[in-house]
């Protein structure tokens, strides 16, 4: 069992294996996705499985292959300010990644069939902005989960500027996902067998492209799901306007983030990767499709020339590394441990001469944020107050 690229050690190898197979092209996807460690949406015993180019599914949880996600990724051509609906939200996690694109003025909806998955695409995101340096490292349009069908919309004649789906659609259903889209927009989707890219060029023009051949699960029809239906359709998130309080500390750390790389151009808030020596791999992979494996709800790329040793290897099993080739490594210099990236931006906002709430404010009440502005606190007080706990 086998994906389009080889298996990586870590969210940066695999990162680097997708680039090598040109499913990922351009910078803003790259960053995007080495930003969010995929192995954050498992649960934490298949975790090992995280960096395998394969999709994963248990219960109702269900990620992609990362090969899929990165064609979708390029495929969609995002840029900040736009609005995004993902249909069929799963875990967040493409829901997360777009959201560092499209920044604080774009618009970042949902619609997931189960509860259970919402619940854990919730826990997921606020783990993100807790925890996560790379929440500092961009502007971020937070994603907005609701239940239901995607087929029930009530959309009161709202269209986004980009739009997935990621169960297969139906011929039936193509005009329907079609009218989701405004002018200019672009919708990706499974159909008939293709991933697809569908941009609406007029208000009855479309220009239709094949990305890539895949097999989805079809969507579910209302009259088929064990949800309970929604009598009055299935609302989408309220377009709210942000608060001037909200605009400021956007602004403020919009400031602080240009002035941030002025001081250090060779440190850019949003860091670059430097590539690591890698081991010589077994083998060469083409990056196109010679046929597919069925991996959970949809079918995944497959060589026929595949590495992987089983095609019946369960969501448990792990990929071991041939023997001795651990212990070669950490011989090695370069396997050597890498500090953890300056966060620069909260570093600054900690100094300000701002009240300590404010500056929690500035920094989204984060708990890394808070444990640093405790510390603070002490030094320069000489007692023991604390902050504003985190929210």
């Amino acid at each position: 069992m086998g994906g389009a690229v080889s298996a990586g050690e870590d969210n940066d190898d695999l990162i680097d294996n997708l680039k090598e197979a040109a499913y990922i092209r351009s910078k803003v996807v790259e960053q995007a996705f080495r930003a969010i460690d995929r192995a954050d949406y498992y649960l934490e015993e298949f975790r090992d499985n995280a960096y395998r180019d394969l999709a994963w599914k248990h219960g109702n949880i269900h990620l992609s292959a990362p090969c899929i996600y990165s064609e979708v990724m390029e495929a969609l051509k995002l840029r900040p300010g736009l609005s995004f609906l993902n249909l069929g939200s799963g875990t967040g996690y493409l829901s997360t990644m777009v959201g560092l694109v499209l920044g604080p003025f774009g618009m970042n909806h949902g619609v997931e069939l189960h509860t259970d998955v919402v619940e854990f695409a919730q826990q997921r995101l606020e783990n993100f902005i807790k925890m996560s340096d790379s929440f500092d490292r961009f502007e971020f349009c937070e994603p907005k989960f609701v239940v239901g069908n995607c087929l029930e919309l009530v959309t009161d004649s709202l269209q986004y500027d980009r739009v997935y789906c990621g169960a297969g659609v139906q011929k039936d259903h193509e005009n329907y996902m079609k009218n989701l889209i405004s002018v200019g927009g672009i919708l990706v989707m499974p159909m008939e067998d293709q991933l697809t890219q569908i941009t609406r060029t007029g208000q009855n023009s479309w220009d239709v492209k094949n990305i890539l051949a895949v097999s989805f699960a079809s969507l579910v029809l209302p009259n088929k799901t064990g949800e309970q239906q929604q009598e009055d359709g299935v609302k989408l998130p309220n377009v709210e306007v942000r608060s001037l309080q909200d605009l400021t500390r956007i602004t403020i750390r919009l400031w602080l983030r240009q002035l941030i790389n002025q001081e250090h151009p060779q440190q850019s808030i949003v860091t670059h990767r430097v590539p690591k020596p890698r081991r010589k791999r077994r083998r060469q992979r083409d990056r196109r499709i010679n046929t597919f494996v069925f991996v959970g709800n949809q079918l995944i790329p497959h060589h026929l020339d595949s590495d992987y040793d089983s095609d019946e290897r369960q969501d448990g099993d792990v990929e071991r590394d041939p023997p001795g080739d651990h212990a070669t490594d950490l011989a090695r210099p370069e396997a050597k441990l890498e500090p953890p990236p300056q966060n620069l931006l909260r570093e600054r906002l900690l100094i300000l001469p701002l009240p300590e709430s404010l500056k929690n404010y500035l920094l989204y009440y984060r708990e890394n944020s808070c444990r640093q502005a405790t510390s603070v606190t002490t030094t320069s007080n000489g007692d023991r107050e604390r902050g504003r706990p985190c929210t």
